[in-house]
């Protein structure tokens, strides 16, 4: 593999049933602020170093239903308690309350309307 190539970082493409409703949950659960490139197909809903690519799937199997435990994404984050307040405050889905873990990360997981898992990590310190 050449040396000098790099991953630069990851941005997350997801289907989604509901594209408003699923940009809305990015926009006040994880602070995203949000782009429709190609509006009512794809939401672009970024923050900090991640954009979240929604792409419109009506059709798509929900990642509830698919009978996978896998995370989409491990997001590290500044705040792990404050990204929980939020999400408390918006009645989101909350699958792990922050823990301290003993590979010394705090973490917080979090479920979408569409079912897309994510884990939310802070280095402790």
């Amino acid at each position: 593999m050449d040396q000098d190539a790099t991953m630069l970082g990851s941005n997350p493409v997801l289907a989604v049933r509901d594209l408003t409703t699923s940009a809305a949950w990015y926009a006040r659960v994880l602070g995203c602020t949000v782009n429709e490139p190609d509006p009512g197909n794809w939401a672009f809903c970024k923050t900090g170093a991640v954009t979240f690519m929604l792409g419109r799937c009506p059709d798509a199997l929900p990642a509830t239903e698919l009978g996978d435990h896998s995370y989409v994404a491990y997001l590290t984050v500044t705040d792990v308690d404050a990204f929980h307040r939020r999400a408390l405050a918006e009645a989101a889905e909350i699958l792990k309350t922050p823990t301290d873990e003993p590979w010394g990360m705090r973490e917080l997981a979090l479920r979408t309307p569409d079912g897309h898992r994510f884990m939310l990590g802070q280095t402790l310190r």
